[in-house]
């Protein structure tokens, strides 16, 4: 991502990774390592996002945003606080689609279940880097269908006791394969990618 971002002239077109990455741990610039509480024998990888720890592991659609963001609105610039509630709601759209009611908490990036027994708990995470050229990677991870046991060995973004979910533990029963394509949709509508 970082020699993608690098080598990108005003020409590059903008691109979404999709990714699914084997379990591994990962800090952003400011965290404090302390909130990884027993990694067991998962990797935990320094990163230069934003954010705090959160963990990636198969069953979880993770989407990198490699975007010019100076191209989104060339009249007047996409700020980072719009990119991030822009790609939320994208979160909040796609999950809809499928009954599940998401939203936002102030002060803390991600989406979270808005209602039923599993209100508050956290079912997506961004972590993004913006460089001063107004070029970004990093993005969006969700949880469709996972192990979420390796969340409870870290203060996930970090609050400790911060409960994490997953789709299927709310009843929609969706192959990755399919919410990889769907969230990928709901990005691509967003941001106009080509």
């Amino acid at each position: 991502m970082r020699a993608f971002t690098a080598a990108r002239s005003a020409d590059t077109p903008d691109q979404l990774w999709i990714v699914e990455h084997p379990p591994v741990y990962t800090l952003g610039l400011g965290a404090d390592p302390g909130h990884v509480l027993a990694p067991h024998d998962i990797p935990v990888i320094q990163t230069d996002r934003g954010g705090e720890v959160t963990y990636h592991g198969p069953g979880q659609v993770v989407i990198y945003l490699l975007l010019d963001l100076r191209r989104r609105r060339p009249a007047a610039r996409l700020f980072v606080r719009e990119f991030v509630q822009s790609i939320e709601q994208a979160v909040i759209d796609t999950l809809a689609a499928y009954n599940l009611a998401g939203e936002r908490k102030p002060g803390a990036p991600g989406i979270y279940v808005a209602d039923g027994a599993w209100q508050g708990a956290k079912i997506a995470a961004l972590g993004l880097k913006v460089k001063a050229s107004g070029c970004t990677y990093h993005g969006v991870s969700l949880n469709v269908a996972m192990d979420l046991t390796p969340f409870s060995w870290i203060n996930p973004c970090g609050y400790e006791g911060l409960q994490t979910v997953d789709m299927k533990t709310l009843g929609v029963d969706i192959t990755l394969s399919e919410m990889q394509l769907a969230l990928a949709h709901q990005l691509m509508k967003t941001f106009t990618v080509n």
